[in-house]
């Protein structure tokens, strides 16, 4: 008998859940999972018959599914696109400026930070852009 276990007996259920618990290890089947959806860049996996198990362990949480999954090609929403004419254009993404990155323009140019966020909305949040912008350089 080697590791403690004899050949061919492997470790009951009941024994596994009592072990996990020891290292802290908690597993607990998600309830009234009708439908899982992964989106990919061009794909979308859709599991309907997911079944949802959570292992959650100090600090962090694993999220298990099991199922069938179907690929189906991603499609656009209507919040995502917007009609133009008879053609669709795609929505400009929303531009977040940070406030380390107005920061870091503030630092570098020295300017007030009305100016800083300003240059870096005119430059579409690209730094080295807005910098050169107040600095007078043109790229």
């Amino acid at each position: 008998m080697r590791g403690g276990f004899r050949k061919g007996v492997g470790i009951g259920p009941k024994k596994l859940d009592q072990m996990m618990k020891q290292v802290g290890i908690n597993v607990e089947e998600l309830e009234g999972v009708e439908e899982v959806v992964i989106k990919m860049a061009d794909a979308e996996l859709v599991f309907e018959d997911a079944s949802v198990t959570i292992m959650k362990t100090p600090g962090s949480k694993m999220y298990q599914i099991t199922g069938t999954p179907v690929e189906r090609p991603k499609t656009k929403s209507a919040a995502e696109t917007e009609v133009v004419g008879e053609g669709v254009a795609e929505p400009e993404p929303e531009l977040r400026i940070l406030p380390e990155d107005v920061e870091i323009v503030k630092e570098k140019v020295g300017c007030s930070e009305e100016e800083a966020r300003a240059a870096l909305t005119e430059a579409k949040g690209d730094l080295v852009e807005a910098i050169s912008q107040l600095c007078g350089l043109d790229l």
